[in-house]
């Protein structure tokens, strides 16, 4: 299992992205799980400049969608057009139609047009007119939306987070690394230096290779026993789903096979337990305090047995 090119891609976004290696490397994990992201953070804290980094480091296409409340679905699948010469309809791709697709504060569009994306981010594919279009393998999207400032946003639907494998957060700099960012600010912008590294192909790879990272039958029971806990809460509406439980398994092979491994430990479950499952969970009254989605994965955590096997 040879990871050094993985190494050499996280030091290239490291260029551009200071003192959040845990965060682009649970980008990546998301990414060679074949999943998606939600960053939810204030503004002016690396949200799209991350995920600029990914598409211009990894050499592929990159499309940015700012999302507003007059958003339409067709601004984001495409539409068909008459040619007015002969009469003839022809296709329009929408900016959908790429490999890496920032959905810019994704809430801020009404939750017509936020399911437009629900089809695209599920089954990789486009529907329009009856007429269904592949998007390409390497398709992945990263949104963001913004905590705090929820004048004239659409919160997203319990189905439409579900099918983000993950939600992170980027979070305030240091003083050490804000005095980083300043400095490499005197000197240019990095991000438009930035050369690729990687190349799509070698995600596919990655894919490839992660799924064949051995798991034990303990920890596919650990990963039952975490998923069935959040169902059996008085203070959990609706617990995980099975596609919950699938992106935690995902993700941990995913991370085992970054970090050079080529079997899980309960560690890499645990670590992951919250970025990929805290956000599924449905609280009663919890708007604004998505935190207690998170206490609730980390009491859980201490709850659960963690098998002791010999994984390797």
């Amino acid at each position: 299992m040879n990871t050094d090119k993985i190494s050499i891609l996280k030091d290239n976004i490291g260029k551009v992205i200071v003192g959040k290696d845990h965060v682009v490397e649970l980008a990546l994990c998301a990414l060679i799980a074949n999943g998606h992201v939600l960053l939810e953070d204030v503004p002016g804290t690396g949200k799209t400049v991350l995920a600029k980094s990914i598409a211009a480091s990894a050499g592929i296409d990159f499309e940015r969608i700012q999302f507003t409340p007059d958003l339409l679905p067709t601004d984001i699948t495409g539409l068909n057009v008459v040619n007015v010469q002969n009469g003839e309809f022809s296709f329009h791709k929408g900016p959908v139609f790429t490999s890496i697709l920032l959905a810019d504060e994704i809430n801020r569009a009404t939750p017509r047009t936020q399911a437009g994306l629900l089809e695209c981010m599920e089954e990789r594919q486009v529907t329009v007119d009856g007429v269904t279009r592949k998007l390409p393998d390497t398709f992945f999207v990263i949104a963001t939306q913004n905590p705090i400032e929820t004048a004239g946003t659409f919160p997203l639907p319990e189905a439409q987070l579900d099918r983000f494998m993950m939600k992170l957060s980027m979070g305030f700099p240091s003083q050490d690394e804000e005095k980083k960012i300043l400095e490499r600010a005197l000197t240019g912008d990095r991000l438009k230096a930035l050369e690729a590294v990687v190349t799509g192909e070698d995600i596919l790879a990655w894919r490839q290779e992660a799924s064949s990272v051995s798991v034990h039958s303990e920890l596919v029971t650990y990963i039952t026993d975490i998923v069935k806990a959040t169902r059996n809460r008085s203070d959990v509406a609706a617990g995980v789903s099975p596609r919950g439980s699938i992106a935690l398994l995902r993700c941990a092979q995913a991370l085992a096979f970054i970090r050079g491994r080529e079997y899980v430990v309960p560690e890499d479950i645990k670590e992951l337990a919250v970025p990929v499952l805290a956000h599924r969970l449905v609280i009663p009254h919890t708007f604004g305090k998505s935190s207690s989605c998170e206490d609730i994965i980390l009491k859980i955590l201490d709850e659960v047995p963690v098998p002791t096997e010999e994984f390797r």
